[in-house]
């Protein structure tokens, strides 16, 4: 599969990549007019290219660059509050991977959610009717409290 085919838009500002990406993914975004990514991978998760590596092809493709290091085991509400700061604050378009799309469409729709003032049982929702899968029950758990809560 074409990897242009693997970044859903989730509306004029933010995209998610629902892949890990190479070397070349940095310049399609750029060619794509983003203007930012963030990288919710961990730096021990085996990725095609390392996030020091990224942040040098960002560089390279005049793209911002920031990294979350998002795992099941440091998930925090106060990492979410940080990448919706940076969400707001970040040149747009952007566009947000990590591995799969499960983290990085978790994150983003945590943001919307937020920002439409949904429930947490709605993005949850709202998320899968755009094609993310919610499949793994601790993130969904976060979600939802996360949402509720904000």
């Amino acid at each position: 599969m074409n990897q242009n085919q693997d970044i859903k838009n989730v509306n004029n500002e933010i995209s998610v990549a629902t892949f890990d990406p190479d070397e070349n993914s940095f310049k399609i975004f750029a060619e794509k007019d983003f203007k930012s990514v963030i990288n919710l991978q961990t730096d021990d998760e085996d990725q095609n290219v390392s996030s020091k590596q990224e942040k040098e092809l960002a560089k390279t493709n005049n793209l911002e660059y920031r990294q979350f290091q998002v795992s099941k085991d440091n998930l925090s509400e106060a990492m979410v509050d940080d990448f919706r700061k940076e969400l707001e604050n970040l040149p747009k378009p952007i566009v947000v991977h990590c591995k799969s799309g499960k983290r990085s469409g978790a994150f983003v729709m945590m943001h919307i959610g937020c920002q439409k003032n949904m429930s947490g049982e709605d993005v949850i929702k709202e998320a899968e009717n755009m094609g993310f899968e919610c499949d793994v029950p601790e993130l969904a758990k976060f979600l939802k409290k996360y949402v509720n809560e904000h």
